[in-house]
């Protein structure tokens, strides 16, 4: 397995988390490309999110399939993504294109997130999805190659503990003789 700060990076969680402003972030401080997932939605999926219902499962799995593609771009073995991956079978659809993938779960209070998202002009992911959001996340499990993050500190703060995060995930995987 590749070491984490070399292999492709899913920065995960709900709507508001900070997922696209850590990945960007990350990405410049990894010197990899970004991928934002938001980008991949269809616009049927996009304008279902706008009228403030959430996306089922079934629309989900055509916009994975493209998050999973990308993933497995030979062109860019390590990339940084934006993507929510809420729950685990949809993570193990992205980890069965990239095994080496990492996950970084943005995690924070009700209330951060949902005061982040008040705050937000001009995207699609209307705030009165954040409920459903939430009931639909699962967090990270054991087995799974990744860390959850706090998005309590500023962005900057934010990104050196991913950072130190992958980096923790580096050491954890290296075999010892």
């Amino acid at each position: 397995m590749t070491d984490a700060l070399h292999s492709p990076v899913v920065v995960m969680g709900v709507s508001g988390a900070g997922k696209t402003t850590v990945g960007i972030a990350l990405a410049a401080a990894l010197n990899v490309p970004f991928v934002d997932a938001d980008d991949l939605h269809s616009d049927e999926a996009r304008e279902k999110m706008a009228r403030g219902e959430p996306l089922t499962d079934d629309d989900r799995w055509p916009w994975l399939a493209r998050v999973a593609a990308r993933l497995a771009d030979a062109d860019q073995p390590a990339t940084v993504i934006a993507c929510s991956a809420l729950k685990r079978v949809y993570r193990d659809a992205l980890r069965a294109q990239r095994p080496d993938v990492a996950f970084i779960h943005l995690i924070g209070t009700r209330g951060r997130v949902a005061e982040r998202l008040s705050h937000r002009a001009g995207h699609f992911m209307p705030p009165a999805l954040l409920e459903s959001q939430l009931q639909t996340l699962e967090p990270l499990q054991a087995d799974e190659r990744g860390a959850a993050v706090s998005v309590e500190g500023d962005p900057g703060e934010v990104t050196r503990d991913a950072i130190a995060a992958l980096r923790r995930l580096s050491v954890a995987q290296t075999p010892t003789l």
